[in-house]
């Protein structure tokens, strides 16, 4: 497998290798599959540099195409005609943290999408008035964050099997309970009725076994805009150990794993994950000539 300036880091540098497995079995005849995976990040995102984004699909007549989307995220399409009884597709993402986060579009600070209502954070009263317990008119965006994080750890305990993906950010505060991604569409909600612009994160955590939410905040900055992350999960602002995919309205714009065929079938999902940090010391080496867009690598 070729990397993409896979070298040593520089002091303070930080590199995180993600191995990520999917398996899908059908129990019936499949046809004309397109399938969408969000589980590569894009080049940089924040102080977050790619360096390498590898897909290995296990059948030689997929068809694989890398696009993106309204909100700069990477997509890949996986195409099929005709589909065997399973479908095994391999991720490998290699990403380094380091230096200063790049600033953002100002617009961003004003975008409607981060503002408004979206299919799954749109509020109802108890939301609203949760936002208006929780922030003051004159209050600085990231202190009130603060509190509207620390607030939906308590309002809505982690409970797997509490939701689903259908599940809205109203719903999951009536019910006072839900997973990471209820978590963080309830802060959603509740932030943007108070007129502070964030977006959902879908990426990993060090430690955690599956794919991770939470919210980044977006302030203005002297030369832009910056994004501020905060995990609802766990009641603080993000730390090294959060590694970002991709960004959206919420978990609608981004699921890792998604898809459409033709056939009665009913398709099974199993998989795995596996996130290393390497803190590494040494220079700098700039991205290999090859680039540092995703790499396609098919194996029997």
């Amino acid at each position: 497998m070729t990397t993409t300036g896979d070298a040593a880091p520089p002091v303070g540098r930080q590199r995180y290798r993600l191995s990520q497995s999917f398996r899908y079995d059908y129990d019936g005849p499949v046809l004309s599959l397109l399938h969408r995976l969000v589980v590569v990040p894009p080049r940089r995102h924040g102080d977050q540099h790619l360096r390498l984004g590898a897909l290995q699909v296990a059948d030689h007549s997929a068809q694989v195409e890398w696009t993106g989307d309204e909100h700069g995220n990477r997509v890949g399409l996986v195409r099929l005609a005709v589909v065997p009884e399973s479908v095994q597709m391999h991720v490998s993402v290699v990403v380094e943290r380091h230096g200063e986060a790049a600033p953002l579009e100002v617009g961003l600070l004003g975008d409607p999408r981060l503002l408004g209502p979206s299919l799954k954070t749109g509020p109802d009263d108890a939301i609203r008035r949760l936002a208006r317990d929780l922030v003051g008119r004159e209050d600085d965006a990231l202190a009130a964050a603060d509190r509207v994080c620390a607030a939906v750890k308590e309002l809505v305990r982690y409970e797997k099997g509490a939701t689903t993906v259908a599940t809205t950010a109203a719903q999951a505060l009536a019910g006072g309970a839900g997973v990471c991604q209820d978590q963080t569409h309830v802060m959603l909600s509740v932030l943007r009725v108070a007129g502070i612009p964030c977006r959902y994160v879908s990426g990993h955590l060090v430690g955690q076994g599956g794919t991770h939410a939470w919210v980044e905040v977006l302030v203005p900055h002297a030369s832009g805009a910056r994004a501020v992350a905060f995990d609802p999960t766990h009641a603080r602002r993000a730390h090294d150990g959060y590694v970002t995919v991709a960004v959206g309205r919420d978990y609608v714009d981004v699921p890792p794993t998604s898809g459409w065929y033709s056939g009665d079938a009913r398709g099974t999902l199993s998989g795995r994950r596996e996130l290393v940090r390497e803190d590494l010391p040494g220079v700098e080496t700039p991205a290999a000539a090859a680039g540092t867009g995703p790499d396609l690598r098919r194996s029997a």
